[in-house]
């Protein structure tokens, strides 16, 4: 019987042992038991805006291709009958134009008959041109300065005309050029297609004069540019053409180059 109740009180203690073990194991509110770690769950997607985790970031500064062309490098075209083509100077225009042939050695002085002595005297150019007798007349001037004209013929369109303005292109160091450089513009007042064939070129007092034929299709025209210095803040410039359906009046061309002079 003894050892009956010495067994029970084995029992009994290791009981109370094993409840004292498991009470001391969580000992205070810090500690927590060993065991394995484990990772916060992660924040669902929706919690943060889609767009501000897709969106790139912008670049400051644009990365040029290497297919782009440098603007300098282009070059540009001179363009026919333009006054001056851009990036080219106006006589580099003026030889890229097919229009106007180049002036040679070979085109020589004309003689000229003695200067008329009745005159029309322009003011605004400093230059007196010859008074031609009848069939010219003179005629409302605008948009040049002085105007004298021949009758319109019937069926045609162009009739001969002598004007006087002053210079409407850009003056050359060269007399010559400048004079060049009226021709060219003077296809203006001839039919779309035309193209000039040089008769004769020579220098004239403070300037210089240029004697050629327009060729248009079927047609031409003769014509001269006289380009003098008259003392104004621009040289002036005196411009005859006359149509092959007048050529009976070409004789004039020689009397109106001869003619030309500076007032005083």
């Amino acid at each position: 019987m003894r050892s009956i109740y010495r067994g029970l009180a084995v029992v009994a203690a290791v009981a109370v042992g094993a409840t004292v073990i498991v009470l001391a194991l969580p000992s205070g509110p810090d500690e927590v038991v060993a065991g394995p770690v484990t990772a916060p769950p992660a924040a669902p997607a929706s919690s943060a805006p889609a767009s501000s985790a897709q969106a790139p970031t912008p670049s400051a500064t644009p990365t040029p291709t290497s297919s782009a062309t440098p603007t300098s490098a282009l070059t540009p075209t001179p363009s026919p009958g333009a006054s001056l083509a851009p990036g080219y100077t106006a006589m580099q225009a003026l030889y890229a134009d097919p229009r106007v042939p180049r002036l040679t050695g070979r085109v020589k002085r004309m003689a000229l008959p003695r200067p008329a002595r009745r005159l029309v005297k322009d003011t605004r150019t400093g230059l007196a041109v010859p008074r031609l007798g009848k069939p010219w007349k003179t005629h409302g001037a605008a948009p040049f300065t002085s105007k004298q004209v021949l009758p319109a013929v019937r069926g045609g369109m162009l009739r001969g005309m002598l004007v006087t303005c002053p210079l409407p292109i850009m003056e050359q160091r060269s007399p010559r050029d400048t004079a060049l450089l009226a021709a060219r513009w003077t296809l203006n007042h001839h039919p779309k297609g035309s193209k000039i064939s040089w008769l004769a070129s020579q220098r004239v007092k403070t300037g210089w004069m240029l004697v050629y034929r327009v060729k248009y299709g079927k047609h031409s025209s003769r014509a001269a540019v006289v380009v003098m210095d008259g003392g104004m803040s621009k040289p002036g410039l005196a411009f005859v053409t006359v149509p092959d359906s007048q050529r009976k009046r070409w004789r004039d061309i020689g009397r109106v180059v001869s003619g030309v002079r500076v007032l005083g």
